[in-house]
């Protein structure tokens, strides 16, 4: 690929900021440069609108300890490109850097000989839409939902935003790295009403620009949500069947990710600590972290250290195969880099970490999964996930709202019951995996899937 003008400007000023390293002085330049811009519709207006251009540099500085202990690290950032301000930065991760507690574990990552994926993850209609386009959508959106069912009452908003960023990285161990990726999203929020009740539903459509994005499914998600709701109650008390929704098993696959990360593992975070080669799930569950596949919201050539990304299967058949490692929770593990390095930006440090993590799908449909499970619970939102579920111990009980399923169907709407089990259960308690595999906002994919015998607490 021939390279861009900002590729060479972003590139060119990392390694002219690494030519300036000292003897015996490890260096990591991370710089980014990127714009964000979103539209608020409401009541038919722009509520809102922003565009807004940012750019910062990263700096790691790693000297060595004169006693031998291992090498202190200096980092320091800032929200700025100017050479000036670049030059303070390098000062003052060379000055953090003397405070630092020698660790022999903190080193700089180092090439390790596998190739970056070519990877398409540009559109170029994210620059050259207009603006009065993105503004169109907003706006078309919202009337659209308001006219989609008599029952929509009011939508609290609808928005459109899209992002484009670039990102180069270059140490004094030889890596030299540059990557880019552009989003774009729609969202809308319906309030519905029947009498003096109300419920709400969002729904959302995302793609690599807009010309990706396809506002009915925003809006007939986000009605459907609302609608589907109304006249719910709570149910009584049991053990049953839990069938979650594509946007809940997400988040449930993302809860799982934090305990199958290396630095989980070596600070004593993790239930799957000194469970590799076990068996943790049932066997049809096979978990990848794939950030080479470029449907993934997450998806990147190179991760936060500069090493190639690749395909980590994490779970293989139900059993335990590996966690993911940046390069320091990899030597503290005594484990090698997984090219799984995440970081939050210029302002942030490397750390391990899933981008892309997918459920092998199966074959059946939600509608075929309901059918099979016959009766039970569809769970459509949760709530209380940080208070409620624990990536130490596996405990796990949310609130939740959603539908019973009756006669393989969805059938009464019920709210403020709670599930609950515990993740390590709930891994080897899988029954379906849908097929209706669908790539969403986050670090994990998302479809139906259908867990046996959790607690359902309600009246």
């Amino acid at each position: 690929m021939t390279a861009t003008t900002t590729e060479s400007d972003l590139l060119g000023l990392a390694n002219a900021v690494v030519a300036q390293a000292r003897p015996g002085e490890g260096m990591e330049v991370y710089v980014t440069r990127g714009t964000d811009t979103e539209v608020r519709a409401y009541e038919g207006e722009v509520e809102s609108l922003t565009s807004a251009d940012s750019s910062g540099v990263g700096i790691r500085v790693l000297t060595a300890d004169p006693g031998g202990s291992g090498s202190q690290v200096g980092f320091a950032w800032a929200g700025s490109l100017d050479p000036a301000v670049v030059e303070a930065t390098l000062a003052d991760a060379r000055d953090n850097a003397r405070f630092a507690t020698p660790d022999p574990d903190v080193v700089l990552a180092e090439p390790d000989g596998v190739a970056a994926v070519e990877l398409d993850l540009w559109d170029d209609g994210v620059a050259s839409t207009p603006m009065e386009k993105k503004v169109a959508l907003a706006l078309e959106l919202e009337r659209a939902t308001r006219a989609a069912d008599p029952r929509v009452r009011q939508v609290s908003s609808a928005d459109y935003a899209d992002s484009r960023g670039e990102v180069a990285l270059v140490t004094t161990t030889g890596i030299t790295s540059y990557r880019r990726r552009t989003n774009a999203f729609l969202s809308v929020d319906a309030i519905a009403g029947e009498g003096t009740d109300t419920q709400t539903g969002t729904g959302f459509s995302v793609g690599r620009g807009p010309g990706e994005l396809v506002p009915d499914e925003a809006m007939d998600d986000a009605v459907l949500r609302a609608t589907r709701m109304l006249g719910s109650q709570k149910t009584r008390s049991t053990h049953c069947t839990v069938v979650f929704d594509p946007r809940v098993a997400s988040t449930l696959l993302g809860i799982v990710a934090s305990a199958l990360s290396g630095e989980a593992l070596v600070k004593g975070r993790s239930f799957f600590a000194g469970r590799v080669g076990e068996i943790v799930a049932a066997p049809a569950v096979t978990l990848v972290d794939d950030p080479t596949d470029p449907r993934a919201y997450g998806a990147a050539t190179h991760d936060g250290e500069g090493l190639a990304c690749r395909r980590n299967v994490l779970i293989a058949d139900g059993v335990l195969r590996m966690f993911v490692f940046d390069t320091v929770s990899a030597r503290r593990a005594g484990a090698v880099s997984t090219g799984s390095a995440v970081r939050g930006g210029f302002a942030g440090t490397p750390s391990a970490g899933c981008r892309a993590l997918v459920l092998a799908p199966g074959t059946k449909s939600q509608e075929e999964i309901l059918a099979s499970v016959g009766e039970g619970l569809y769970v459509q939102s949760v709530t209380g996930v940080h208070s409620g579920v624990n990536p130490v111990s596996g405990d796990f009980s949310v609130g939740a709202e959603g539908l019973l399923i009756e006669g393989g169907t969805l059938g009464q709407p019920v709210r403020e019951v709670t599930v609950a089990s515990t993740l390590q259960r709930m891994l080897q308690s899988v029954v379906e995996i849908g097929g209706d595999l669908r790539w969403l906002p986050g670090v994990a994919a998302g479809q139906t899937l259908a867990i046996a015998d959790m607690t359902l607490s309600g009246d």
